[in-house]
């Protein structure tokens, strides 16, 4: 069998799980440690309560195991485990064990138990390269990943940046098997189809004008996802372009979908002509009192079956976070739906997302161009969006079931 040891229920890995399940060629069981948004948790990042709106836990073998009640998937050492996962293997008949990094005490526990009972263990982390490490941690940094590197049969890489980090902790390139990033590309694309008739009525509710140039930014408004550079930029752009971009369309707009403790500042840089959170509808806003603010609706948090409108609304979506940001499934979302992307080339998924047709890259915190790149889109909105080249669940699963052949043969 094979264990997959993760931190709790996420929107991104539920649907994997379902089709290896539907697969059936791997005996596998997901063990979580919390049950954060299958339920209504807190959200440090978001600042709010809440929970997926999908059925997380349909339709694959799952089970959560006991760890600290006051675990959340951002505390080390409470998703700990106090029992003995050897003999928990053991019973189970495990021959591989998956995790998902080494953020958690959990994982490493895992390995140990995995070694100790001889079982492989194959690791999926987000981290990448593109992190610069202070001097004096590097060598720390080197001993313990060092460590548990050695203890990993098998690393599944989800692109060009990760695998490029296991490479220079030597790593080797028999180790290394394709397991791309991916979101559920099928659904978000149902999705978008189904809505995208209704793309005005969608504007005029957040007080998004019809013949606006509409830029997205969707996520947590957290410093390292960078929200203010977008709001930098579109004053930029308001000022340099608004000659050109005026023949197309009646100004910039930018809608931000999500939340989070930069709201408070994104708010008050922007003339904000909706607000769901504050309950400012486009039929009580104030008159726009300053032409160097970039008019703004800001739509609140959405869920996963919800966040398509967004998608359906803009006319782009601007990721621009800094390293901190090792992939940012919000652009395979984005994609998936049809639209073009303006990626900071820190973030993790850039080199191979960015270069896909119809989205840009940018240099991170250059406010200047990630102007230009958002006016590259406005005045050339007939660009192609490659979706059909996006990455799918189906190559993670070939690799896991190639993976886990292999191993049975080899017993």
């Amino acid at each position: 069998m094979l264990a997959i040891l993760t931190t709790h229920p996420i929107q991104y890995q539920v649907p994997l799980w379902q089709a290896l399940a539907r697969n059936g060629r791997v005996p596998f069981e997901v063990w979580y440690l919390t049950r954060h948004a299958a339920e209504v948790s807190t959200d440090r990042g978001f600042g709010k309560s809440f929970a997926w709106d999908l059925d997380m836990l349909s339709g694959y073998p799952h089970q959560f195991l006991e760890v600290d009640p006051g675990a959340t998937p951002n505390d080390f050492w409470k998703c700990r485990l106090p029992e003995s996962l050897a003999q928990r293997m053991r019973a189970a008949g495990v021959k591989a064990l998956w995790i998902q990094g080494w953020g958690v005490a959990g994982y490493w526990q895992a390995v140990w138990a995995a070694k100790k009972v001889g079982a492989e263990v194959w690791l999926r982390g987000e981290s990448n390269d593109l992190a610069p490490t202070p001097f004096w941690k590097q060598p720390i940094k080197r001993l313990v990943l060092g460590e548990l590197f050695r203890s990993v049969d098998d690393f599944l890489y989800i692109g060009t940046a990760n695998r490029r980090l296991y490479e220079k902790f030597g790593v080797s390139s028999d180790r290394l098997h394709a397991a791309p990033y991916a979101v559920d590309n099928e659904r978000f694309h149902q999705q978008a189809r189904a809505i995208r008739n209704s793309k005005f009525e969608i504007r005029k509710a957040w007080g998004i004008p019809e013949d606006a140039f509409c830029v997205l930014f969707c996520g947590k408004f957290i410093p390292k996802k960078r929200p203010m550079d977008l709001v930098a930029a579109a004053g930029q752009l308001m000022s340099k372009n608004a000659t050109v971009i005026d023949r197309r369309y009646s100004g910039v707009h930018l809608l931000f979908a999500g939340s989070g403790e930069l709201g408070p500042e994104l708010r008050v840089n922007c003339n904000v002509l909706f607000d769901a959170e504050t309950a400012l509808h486009p039929d009580n806003r104030q008159q726009i009192t300053d032409n160097r603010k970039p008019a703004a609706s800001f739509a609140g948090f959405l869920n996963q079956t919800e966040v398509s409108s967004a998608y359906v609304a803009a006319d782009c979506l601007v990721l621009p976070s800094d390293f901190r940001e090792t992939w940012g499934l919000v652009v395979n979302e984005a994609m998936a739906s049809g639209l073009p992307c303006v990626i900071s080339d820190q973030c993790g998924c850039a080199e191979d997302l960015g270069t896909k047709q119809g989205n840009i890259i940018f240099r991170c915190g250059d406010t200047r161009e990630l102007a230009e790149k958002v006016f590259q889109l406005a005045i050339k909105p007939e660009r192609d969006i490659a979706s059909n080249e996006l990455p799918s669940f189906s190559s993670t699963l070939e690799t896991v079931v190639t993976l886990y052949m292999q191993l049975d043969r080899a017993r």
